[in-house]
């Protein structure tokens, strides 16, 4: 358990078409508003009026089109056709609400640190201080022939690539000090040259010469969410995240899990109980718990797909699975071949046990299923959420969606009050920052994370 004693809890949002769960956009309680500004305003009001800490966005910068060659089972089975630009959708939802963190993500891949930093900064100063960047290194090809790349760099080199682009981003934020504007209406002066400085990056991946043209935000630097679950992946998190999100299927693995990032952490000189550690996890809530159990068999099994399942895995895994049968066994010589996110497959090992065949794989991609799955009433699903934040298996929970509004309506009507009763979540936002909702302290200028 975290030093503060109370959980966490994020959305896991989409601007699109459909949630994490790619069938979503047929689910019978669906709101059919993502070209719409008001359908993510209203889910922003909701989540804020539950108290969640924050609600981010993940993002893709290609239409999934790798499986087949072609983009056509994306948009006919409607497999993530659509991500709008989420500067924009956050800037909606920011002009509604005053408390709720708000997240993108932004690619380390495509992007420059300058125009990460300045986005996240101007994000953080028009939020009042509750801006978060979800940082991320793309996995496919279709997204580097968005950018004029014919293929990806390699899994280390991704890496390495983004070390260095962290690097750059942190050092703008923190090359205007604190109290550099004056805004001395009489003497005419703006700002304090001394206390605004060039940046002068020069790297193996970027030169950048700096200041920013955003002055240092109220929390310092934005929030830093990372989600790598393989191994060069927790070591990153582990030396830049402020909140890691993972995908842990089962308990027992979130505890092994938990305790590895943990003592990876440590390890760095950093202080682990400084870093949340948050698996992602969806909530099935019933009045019943038959109703429950109903809505539950009816979101694993009506509304996904087969060709919608595998056009996803192919834009994960970076490799096009439309000439494999759908039991062919996903082999370790066969991980290794391919250049997508192996974190996936190892947690999926884990879970299931044994061999996992591509039908598997391609299941667990469409729904994110390798997270927990919380079923029941209220009552029930809070006890479930209680017994993994209790035990050291997390700090909280990102919190995925089933379908929407509906269930994070349901989330903030039937399990938030029955968390705050037990004192495992908060009645009310005590700050005004995301820093505030999560303990997390605000960065000196030159401070690394």
């Amino acid at each position: 358990m975290t030093d503060r004693g109370t959980m966490s809890l994020v959305a896991f949002m989409q601007a699109g078409n459909v949630t994490v769960y790619s069938g979503s956009w047929r689910h019978p309680a669906t709101e059919h508003g993502f070209l719409d500004a008001r359908y993510y305003q209203k889910l922003g009001r909701t989540l804020e009026e539950g108290c969640l800490d924050m609600m981010f966005f993940d993002d893709r910068l290609a239409m999934p089109g790798i499986h087949g060659g072609s983009v056509a089972d994306a948009v006919r089975h409607g497999a993530r056709p659509v991500k709008l630009d989420l500067s924009v959708v956050l800037g909606l939802i920011a002009g509604v609400t005053d408390r709720i963190g708000l997240g993108a993500t932004y690619s380390t891949t495509y992007y420059s640190p300058f125009h990460v930093a300045r986005t996240f900064a101007t994000l953080d100063h028009l939020t009042g201080g509750r801006a978060a960047w979800n940082v991320v290194t793309s996995v496919n090809d279709a997204e580097a022939q968005n950018f004029g790349v014919d293929t990806i760099l390699g899994h280390n080199e991704r890496y390495d690539r983004a070390d260095e682009f962290l690097e750059a981003t942190c050092g703008l934020w923190d090359t205007w000090d604190d109290d550099a504007l004056v805004l001395d209406r009489t003497s005419g002066e703006f700002a304090d040259p001394a206390k605004v400085r060039e940046l002068d990056h020069h790297g193996k991946w970027f030169d950048v010469r700096g200041p920013l043209t955003v002055p240092r935000s109220p929390q310092g630097r934005p929030v830093l969410l990372q989600a790598g679950s393989s191994g060069r992946g927790r070591d990153f998190a582990a030396r830049w995240a402020e909140l890691i999100f993972t995908g842990d299927p089962g308990i027992d693995v979130a505890r092994s899990h938990y305790r590895d990032q943990k003592e990876r952490i440590g390890e760095l000189g950093r202080n682990p109980s400084s870093v949340r550690i948050l698996p992602m996890a969806y909530t099935v809530v019933g009045e019943t718990r038959a109703h429950a159990d109903e809505r539950e068999q009816q979101f694993l099994n009506e509304f996904v797909d087969p060709a919608a399942s595998l056009t996803l895995l192919s834009e994960l895994m970076n490799h096009d699975f439309s000439g494999l049968p759908l039991d062919t066994e996903i082999t370790d010589e066969f991980v290794e071949s391919v250049s997508g996110i192996r974190g996936l497959v190892e947690n999926l090992r884990r879970h299931i046990g044994g061999t996992v065949t591509l039908a598997d794989l391609a299941g667990h991609r469409a729904t994110l299923l390798q997270g927990p799955r919380f079923v029941g009433t209220g009552v029930e699903v809070a006890d479930q959420m209680e017994e993994w934040f209790t035990s050291g298996a997390c700090d909280g929970f990102v919190i995925a969606a089933t379908h929407t509004p509906g269930a994070y309506e349901d989330l903030t009507r039937m399990v938030v009050p029955e968390l705050q009763r037990r004192e495992l979540f908060r009645r009310q936002y005590e700050g005004t920052t995301l820093r505030d909702h999560l303990g997390l302290n605000r960065p000196e200028v030159g401070e690394t994370p």
